[in-house]
């Protein structure tokens, strides 16, 4: 398959602001912590497959409309169909799994789980020639060793698939980011639109492929937890994830998968009534640690002295 089709080299971005790329951190942080418990309430009244689609179909739309009526282009054939491919990758494979998992997985321990994306996206962003430093291979190995505690707990002891959907999760949706920053994508928030609408078809197929049963209404809180993926989850929090995965580092961009799971057990076990025990504390502080080893120490290296200061520090 012939990568470079999907690359565009010459691709340009303004620097961004500090305050819009902390802005966009807190959203990330805090909205999708939320959204596990969210997806777990939807499936109460709708199919996998389906209300994901719903979700994604819904939001897009939105955005995309409003963009047009304010002037935005429309995304030309090539850029389409790289929003298509991480639609697929992010939104089909990423978030697609992660609601199939949470069928027999708990908000808190598949939001654990998933805070295995920045591990992967150090993989990927060193197949781009960026490669971990040697303290992040260590956090990769740490991290490595949080999820395999995580499956001697009760949360995922008899639940090998979900495990694995999981995994895929994680792995397609660190791919999808980091490739991204090299693809030929439309320009700003249109970006997030046409990944949405891709992604929200595709996943409408999958559905129809499983034979699930498209249901329009629901009982009150998975209708509401629906509203709330498409408004939160997805208008605001993709759109500032996007906005991350153009502007910032891979690892910063992933790093909201340390802090998503805190919020997910904290909101998982207040709303949702669900429980956690002494082996899960320890793989998600195992978890935490490997992946804030990963962020911390992907800080650049300090720039070489010029040789003014050379020659100043030889005549000291």
């Amino acid at each position: 398959m012939n990568w470079s089709c999907f690359v565009n080299p010459a691709a340009h971005r303004a620097a961004p602001t500090a305050l819009a790329v902390v802005g966009a951190l807190l959203l990330v942080y805090t909205i999708w912590g939320t959204t596990y418990l969210a997806i777990r309430f939807a499936l109460e009244g709708y199919a996998p497959m389906y209300f994901p689609a719903i979700r994604y179909i819904a939001a897009g739309a939105i955005l995309y409309a409003v963009l047009r009526l304010r002037g935005a282009r429309n995304p030309g054939p090539r850029q389409w169909l790289n929003a298509a491919v991480m639609g697929f990758l992010m939104l089909g494979v990423g978030n697609g799994g992660v609601v199939l998992a949470e069928r027999s997985v708990g908000s808190g321990l598949a939001a654990t789980a998933v805070a295995t994306v920045p591990l992967w996206a150090g993989i990927f962003a060193g197949i781009w020639g960026n490669w971990p430093r040697r303290m992040q291979w260590a956090g990769m190995a740490i991290g490595f060793c949080g999820i395999a505690a995580l499956g001697i707990g009760s949360g995922f002891s008899g639940n090998p698939v979900g495990a694995l959907m999981l995994l895929a999760a994680s792995v397609c949706w660190s791919l999808g980011s980091v490739w991204g920053r090299h693809m030929d994508l439309p320009h700003g928030f249109m970006s997030s639109a046409a990944q949405m609408l891709a992604g929200g078809v595709e996943l409408l197929a999958a559905s129809a492929l499983r034979g699930e049963h498209w249901t329009l209404h629901a009982t009150p809180r998975a209708e509401a937890a629906v509203l709330y993926l498409i408004v939160f989850g997805s208008l605001v929090g993709y759109s500032a994830f996007m906005y991350l995965v153009q502007n910032v580092s891979p690892a910063l961009a992933s790093s909201y998968a340390y802090v998503n799971p805190v919020i997910a057990v904290i909101v998982g076990v207040l709303l949702g009534g669900e429980s956690i025990g002494g082996t899960e504390y320890l793989a998600i502080a195992m978890v935490v640690a490997g992946v804030a080893l990963i962020v911390y120490f992907n800080r650049a290296p300090p720039p070489p002295p010029r040789p003014a200061q050379t020659l100043e520090k030889a005549a000291s």
